[in-house]
């Protein structure tokens, strides 16, 4: 059995065609004399069809000269009949259970020195590869594939555009759901039927952390039940249709908040996630993000509180390149999309994180995400 996302459109065939021949280029570059690529978001960015595997082998193989081909099980090639492999001059190559697809794209390659692989291919594939290539070094697709993922182009940054839109409607309805006496779990899963009813194909993540659930920043949902006066974290963010993704973070008080000290605290991490939003535009460092919002905490003296980078890249997968973090001195570009997310967390007593989704431009950045950037206080 394999697991196909058949529900997302795929972008037009020239689309397709150039990020193919984009990914060769870029495999040539790497020294490199092949990419395989494993089923998930890699495979679905270079042919429109994410795929799906298990201890069958199917993968992409894109030499760096030559005719790309889709290795695939006989019996799941049906699950790529949408793929325009004519248009996109790749050759579909299928095996059934005896043959040795290894020794297959061995033959392909001849006697290669260097091979990139998937950065998620299962072990079960990386040995047997190692097997059958004899001598070729392998090392990871990822630095290779990232280069091309990291720069949206038009049509991706849209669809980012539709799923901060979708999920901030969400946030807009998060009064119907978030009050005294109801479970965390409970209040989750309402979230998680409205990101669907928004326009998601699923929920990837509901977080919903109450009072001191919310000083861990990946808390998930409890069965504690919700007080009043508890400030409440609310991280969710799923993917449309097209494959894209949302993910937003904003902070609510369930009446008044009981701790003394969250207005003051809170105004110091509203000012933090604004100051790194405004640090973004073309040529300054990833690096100098983060920094705009962690001297801002650590100067209020709340350094110690803020555990995490700043953000991570976002698209087809909802982490990705590039990464909001001290020691990442990449340049930022145009069409790179990714969280500002800085938070505060105080064990044993409460958190509070606010995030966007941006999108470096040709001259600054444009946030995804409108809702409001204040502590929410919803009657109780």
């Amino acid at each position: 059995m394999s697991s196909r996302s058949t529900a997302i459109p795929a972008p037009a065939p020239e689309t397709l065609r150039a990020r193919l021949e984009r990914a060769s280029a870029a495999t040539a570059d790497a020294g490199a004399d092949a990419l395989l690529i494993a089923p998930g978001s890699d495979l679905r960015y270079l042919l429109g069809e994410a795929g799906g595997s298990f201890e069958r082998l199917t993968t992409l193989v894109v030499p760096a000269e030559g005719t790309p081909a889709l290795v695939v099980p006989k019996l799941e090639a049906p699950g790529y009949a949408a793929v325009p492999t004519g248009d996109l001059g790749v050759e579909v190559v299928t095996w059934v259970d005896g043959e040795d697809p290894y020794g297959m794209v061995a033959d392909r390659l001849g006697k290669p020195g260097r091979v990139a692989v998937s950065d998620g291919l299962i072990a079960l594939h990386v040995l047997a590869f190692r097997a059958a290539l004899g001598s070729a070094e392998q090392t990871l697709a990822g630095p290779v594939i990232r280069e091309l993922r990291m720069r949206k182009d038009a049509a991706e940054i849209d669809a980012l555009r539709r799923a901060g839109a979708a999920i901030d409607r969400v946030h807009a309805r998060i009064a119907e759901w978030l009050r005294p006496g109801r479970t965390e779990a409970e209040v989750g899963a309402d979230i998680a039927a409205a990101i669907v009813e928004e326009g998601h194909l699923h929920a990837d993540f509901v977080i919903v952390g109450s009072g001191p659930n919310g000083a861990s920043p990946h808390h998930d949902v409890s069965g504690r039940v919700i007080e009043r006066g508890d400030v409440v974290v609310v991280d969710i963010g799923g993917p449309i249709p097209e494959g894209y993704n949302s993910d937003s973070t904003r902070t609510y008080a369930v009446g008044e908040p009981r701790d003394a000290d969250v207005a003051e605290t809170y105004a110091v991490l509203q000012r933090a996630q604004q100051a790194a939003v405004e640090a973004v535009r073309p040529g300054v460092s990833a690096q100098s993000v983060d920094a705009a919002a962690r001297e801002i905490i650590a100067d209020a003296g709340y350094g110690e509180f803020f555990i995490h980078r700043t953000g991570h890249g976002i698209g087809l997968d909802v982490h990705e390149e590039p990464y909001i973090v001290a020691g990442n001195d990449l340049a930022l570009e145009p069409g790179m999309a990714f969280s500002v997310e800085p938070g505060i967390y105080q064990p044993g007593r409460w958190g509070a994180r606010i995030e966007d989704i941006v999108v470096v431009t040709a001259d600054g950045v444009e946030a995804l995400n409108q809702r409001p950037h204040e502590l929410v206080v919803l009657d109780s």
